[in-house]
């Protein structure tokens, strides 16, 4: 019994390194197959085993400080797929002029695809550079596909206007206009301050830094100032958010249609670690503040967390 329990060892043995996984270069030349499939662009393999695919940001002439900033000096979108559980994880950074932004945002979300900073990496451009950085982790033809929704919404706002347009379109409120606070703080159940006709509702956290306690008055908080008439508001503001609020909140806006203008950082040392959303959005004011209204209580039931 002993041999036969050895030859069966043996053969087990055998079996499995003849079921061994294909060597890892195989691996990567399928995952770039499954990208191009997807997403129509060649990727590069990396020397430590990740894909990457790009697109030049060409289409536009685009000027720093009065000096023509040729793409390679940093107009470059890119994707980088590495093999994981489950698929791939994504990693990317994508050029964005702002009539591109909210077109570009919604597709990443819309694809799956989480959006985890936006901001510029320039001053004195022209016109104004953005760049809209993208995460994700899933099967690998729905990664890839996403990020090229993302390149392909990009590319019909410049088949629509092939000049960045300076605007978000439709109507200006009238800023010397007048707002009725008494609606917006029965949503937001607090006093606003008004001044210059600016009526403004500051929601504040608390935290630490470097250990000392801090809050509101030190930065920490969502705020929305509304200027303009009851009929016709513009609203601008920020969201204060941990990591696993900043999905919610972003997809909480745009389904309202706030316009998401900056996303980053505004501290180091900090904890918890706080991001900054900075949005825009037009309307009637009472609408704006059930906007708003709704991504805060999204918010607020990401930091209960499960009951």
């Amino acid at each position: 019994m002993r041999n036969i329990r050895n030859f069966l060892l043996a053969t087990s043995v055998s079996f499995t390194i003849l079921a061994a996984p294909v060597h890892a270069q195989d691996n990567l030349d399928n995952l770039a197959a499954l990208i191009f499939e997807a997403s129509h662009a060649e990727a590069t393999i990396t020397d430590d085993g990740v894909a990457r695919i790009g697109w030049t940001r060409d289409d536009v002439e685009v000027s720093v400080d009065g000096m023509r900033l040729d793409p390679p000096a940093g107009l470059g979108s890119w994707a980088a797929f590495k093999p994981v559980e489950g698929g791939v994880m994504v990693m990317g950074d994508t050029v964005v002029f702002e009539d591109e932004i909210t077109a570009a945002m919604d597709a990443a979300l819309e694809g799956g695809l989480t959006v985890t900073a936006l901001h510029n990496h320039f001053i004195f451009d022209d016109p104004p550079v953005y760049f809209m950085h993208i995460g994700g982790h899933g099967d690998t033809a729905r990664m890839a596909a996403a990020v090229k929704s993302v390149w392909d919404a990009i590319k019909a706002v410049r088949q629509a206007n092939p000049v960045p347009q300076r605007s978000f379109g439709g109507a200006t409120p009238d800023p010397d206009g007048v707002i009725d606070p008494a609606p917006l703080t029965a949503l937001f159940e607090m006093e606003p301050t008004i001044d210059d006709g600016v009526v403004k509702y500051t929601f504040p956290r608390s935290g630490r830094m470097h250990g000392i306690e801090i809050g509101g008055s030190m930065g920490l908080t969502t705020w929305a100032a509304f200027s303009g008439s009851d009929e016709l508001a513009a609203v601008d503001g920020d969201f204060i958010m941990t990591e696993d609020e900043v999905q919610p909140v972003l997809r909480a806006l745009r389904e309202r249609g706030i316009n998401v203008v900056a996303l980053h950082n505004h501290m180091v040392g900090g904890e918890p670690i706080y991001y900054f959303l900075h949005y825009w959005g037009v309307g009637p004011a009472r609408e704006l503040a059930e906007a708003l209204s709704s991504a805060r209580d999204v918010q607020g039931r990401v930091e209960a967390g499960p009951h």
